[in-house]
């Protein structure tokens, strides 16, 4: 668990905000932020103090506060798993916005205090206030847990696990689905089937989605060329490289780099 304050910036230029954890934020006094998935989309939210916001996971959103003071909480992935009963893969989160939960709320408001007070209590208080939070999470707000589908006569969770760590290890190479399906010891055909059944996706667009979160990685360094990101991340040609990323973000990869290192 990470605890961090947000409070209102001098600057009036929006900036990129990215969050790979689960996020559940606290307004400590009323004030409002403006969010959007581009610069020129975004919304106002108000919140009044107490009220809260539950983040997803993998957040990448604009966003500009000029007035609003905040306690953000990024669950830990171990916190969320213990409390869905150690179930395997990600522990998805609802988006909420003005969420009021006195139980949430007073655990927040535990954690604040004592980050007021210097965090005297130690790790392991707050290890215990994040294993109550992270239960009343899963219990109330949890879409699904990733791998759920893979129990109802799709692949374990194991195998989906080993074809994510595969692509990953493979993601320059031109991956066939011959090779997927021998990575977890199927046949092709009967691959694709579970496959789909577990996923919700194709194997296709499983690799294509895995390559385009990699290139996103990779353009938010500025010294990395478009084509070579494009060739490390598996794609023939920037061309194609280009028109996928587009496809699946709604922006080209140079804009997405200027967009995020301009701000």
């Amino acid at each position: 668990m990470r605890v961090e304050l947000n409070v209102p910036e001098s600057v009036r230029e929006p900036r990129m905000w990215v969050k790979h954890q689960p996020v559940l934020a606290m307004a400590l006094r009323t004030g409002s932020i403006e969010i959007g998935l581009r610069r020129s989309e975004m919304r106002r939210f108000t919140y009044d103090t107490g009220e809260m916001s539950l983040i997803p996971r993998h957040l990448e959103k604009w966003f500009r506060n000029e007035d609003l003071h905040g306690l953000c909480i990024a669950m830990s992935d171990a916190a969320l798993t213990a409390a869905s009963a150690g179930t395997s893969g990600e522990v998805e989160l609802r988006k909420v916005d003005n969420l009021v939960d006195a139980r949430l709320g007073a655990l927040v408001e535990s954690i604040n205090a004592e980050r007021i007070a210097g965090f005297p209590s130690g790790r392991l208080f707050l290890d215990s206030v994040e294993q109550a939070l992270a239960v009343a999470l899963v219990n109330g707000y949890a879409v699904r847990h990733r791998c759920v589908q893979t129990h109802r006569g799709g692949l374990g969770c194991a195998r989906v696990r080993r074809i994510k760590e595969f692509v990953d290890a493979k993601m320059e190479d031109e991956l066939t689905l011959c090779e997927m399906a021998q990575s977890v010891e199927l046949s092709t055909a009967h691959f694709s089937r579970m496959f789909r059944k577990s996923t919700g996706e194709s194997p296709h667009h499983f690799v294509l989605r895995h390559r385009v979160e990699r290139a996103k990685e990779m353009l938010r360094a500025a010294e990395a060329r478009v084509l070579d990101v494009a060739v490390a991340c598996g794609f023939k040609t920037q061309q194609h490289f280009a028109r996928v990323f587009r496809r699946m973000c709604g922006v080209s990869p140079t804009e997405y780099r200027q967009e995020f290192l301009e701000h």
